[in-house]
């Protein structure tokens, strides 16, 4: 039976029709104290959802919705490993990356938690020798930098956490920088060629299948890189300049990493929750294995909560449902991420994979094409920009926008230098200013200012855009974790209801392949005859445009 013909469906439909779906946001403050009612903290992150366009009674008929859905019965197969990745019949165990060394956890048969810290132990060991001076190059100096090449979840993960920990760098090791190249073109690998030095520069190459070519073709480059400048051995070259960190074992091993430069990881890890695992190395290189631990013990504490709490006060089960009735009953299906701290810069890009990509889907577990929407479109920027970008459209275009604030309450309180202090405290402040005063102009429009006159149509701000804001003490490595594990449940929670695998990504599968046969017309110039006119004519231009170079 399709989720649409439950009666805690029809019931929430029922709502719209008796006044839900035109009631203004501002009618709703005025009816009830809505902070009190819609705010929940957990794991360090601070919550509020009051200026959602809903009600109490709305919020009990999506619970209701959630069980008749099965989410309680749900999370728990999650947690516990069974196989609820139904397409690919694995389980779904990133939570099991973040279980600390006393817990217990086998599934089938395997001591998931003792694999998971052995694993732990000896990416400490090589990010100790690193951050020691000990790790040396095939001409004997050590490592200064290290170059992280992967891509989707392989290059967002750690490329987002290593950017918004910045502050988090050990001051008492031996300094390597870390950067990362992702793009297949090169261009990327390119720039940091042009000024690294190969006998200081180690690559981590990080893909689950270690087949993936955009990483491949990257990391054959850098070998000729550092093979042409250096000479030597090629086998040399790899033992002391490449790291792998794979599910394969054996293809690192053909490729000619040293197994004791490989980190493993686990098929029941998908890409876009892998950067717990060894895919996490570069963060461990960038804040030191201390905080990467904090950032799992944070995540952890995030998953105690969504095993733990009651529906009704689980933050990762409220943040989906209100998710649910913006997308499937007031039809919003635009979603912004809006950080306001700099440091999150790339959080948009992240949360845009785990949500799109997990429930970028139209067909549910029971092999039915869905009558309903599931993933809204996920897009953002750091608040402060797009107010000077796309904010217009927020507050005057015709597209309904669902926004998520995000701010640290506290930054720079630890800055030694009174006076500096001061000021970039104030700089602080006046962000966390216009993150309060933008979703309260989205939610009230011209009411958010008193006025005795009108202003002209083009002057009107219409409000009644629905957002979400989330706080935590200050941005650190458990409450960056507790909000990423946040995030990784709500998407779950709205896959059960949408009845849709969340951990399977079959719609990268057919481009990667079709552009695997394109690459092969366009190198040997033959099979354009098998092609639809479009692809023909931009390959026959491009073969134009380079021969008469």
């Amino acid at each position: 039976m399709s989720i649409r013909e439950t009666q805690a469906w029809k019931a929430l439909e029922q709502q719209l029709e008796d006044g839900m779906r035109d009631i203004h946001l501002k009618t709703l403050f005025q009816q009830s104290p809505r902070f009190e009612t819609f705010y929940l903290e957990a794991a360090g992150i601070q919550m509020d959802l009051s200026k959602q366009r809903w009600t109490t009674e709305v919020r009990e008929g999506l619970l209701s919705l959630a069980r008749d859905a099965g989410v309680p019965d749900a999370i728990q197969r999650l947690l516990s490993g069974e196989r609820v990745n139904r397409t690919e019949d694995r389980p779904a165990l990133h939570t099991a990356l973040r279980l600390p060394r006393d817990a217990q956890l086998e599934v089938e048969g395997v001591d998931v938690v003792g694999e998971v810290h052995a694993t732990l132990d000896k990416m400490e060991t090589l990010v100790n020798k690193l951050l020691n001076g000990q790790w040396r190059g095939a001409t004997g100096k050590p490592i200064t930098d290290v170059v992280n090449l992967g891509v989707g979840g392989s290059d967002l993960g750690p490329l987002m956490v290593t950017s918004a920990l910045t502050d988090f760098e050990p001051d008492d090791v031996f300094e390597v920088s870390t950067h990362f190249a992702s793009t297949m073109d090169g261009s990327q690998l390119a720039d940091f060629l042009s000024w690294l030095n190969p006998e200081t520069t180690l690559f981590i190459l990080s893909s689950k299948s270690f087949g993936t070519i955009d990483t491949l073709s990257n990391a054959s480059t850098a070998l000729d890189w550092i093979a042409t400048r250096l000479g030597g051995d090629e086998a040399l070259i790899k033992r002391f300049h490449f790291v792998g960190v794979s599910t394969k074992p054996e293809k690192m091993t053909e490729w000619g990493i040293d197994p004791a430069n490989q980190l493993l990881f686990w098929d029941w890890v998908g890409g876009r929750y892998s950067l717990w695992s060894a895919i996490g190395l570069p963060i461990a290189i960038r804040v030191g294995m201390d905080n990467f631990r904090q950032l799992l013990a944070g995540a952890h504490a995030m998953d105690e909560h969504f095993r733990t709490a009651d529906l009704a006060e689980n933050l990762p089960v409220q943040l989906g449902l209100i998710g649910i009735w913006n997308v499937n009953f007031l039809d919003i299906r635009s979603h912004a991420v809006l950080p306001y701290d700099g440091r999150l810069k790339h959080l948009p890009g992240y949360f845009q994979q785990l949500e799109m990509e997990s429930n970028g889907k139209s067909v549910t577990n029971g092999d039915a094409v869905v009558d309903y929407s599931t993933c809204p479109v996920i897009w953002g920027e750091i608040g402060p920009n797009g107010q000077h970008a796309f904010y217009q459209l927020l507050h005057q275009g015709t597209q309904p926008v669902a926004c998520d604030f995000i701010a640290p309450v506290n930054r720079y309180n630890d800055v030694e230098d009174e006076r500096f202090r001061g000021d970039l405290m104030a700089q602080h402040r006046l962000a966390l200013a216009n993150c309060f005063a933008q979703s309260r102009v989205l939610m009230l429009g011209d009411d958010a200012v008193k006025s005795e006159s009108t202003p002209p149509s083009y002057k009107r701000y219409r409000g009644n855009q629905p957002s979400s804001t989330l706080m935590f003490d200050s941005l650190n490595p458990a409450t960056l974790g507790a909000l990423i594990a946040l995030y990784e449940h709500k998407v779950f929670v709205q896959g059960v209801i949408w009845d849709i695998d969340s951990f399977d990504q079959w719609g990268v599968e057919l481009g990667k392949k079709i552009a695997t046969e394109t690459e092969e017309i366009i190198a040997t110039q033959t099979g354009l005859d098998t092609l639809d006119d479009s692809s023909r004519g931009l390959i026959e231009a491009t073969w134009r445009g380079q021969t008469s170079r």
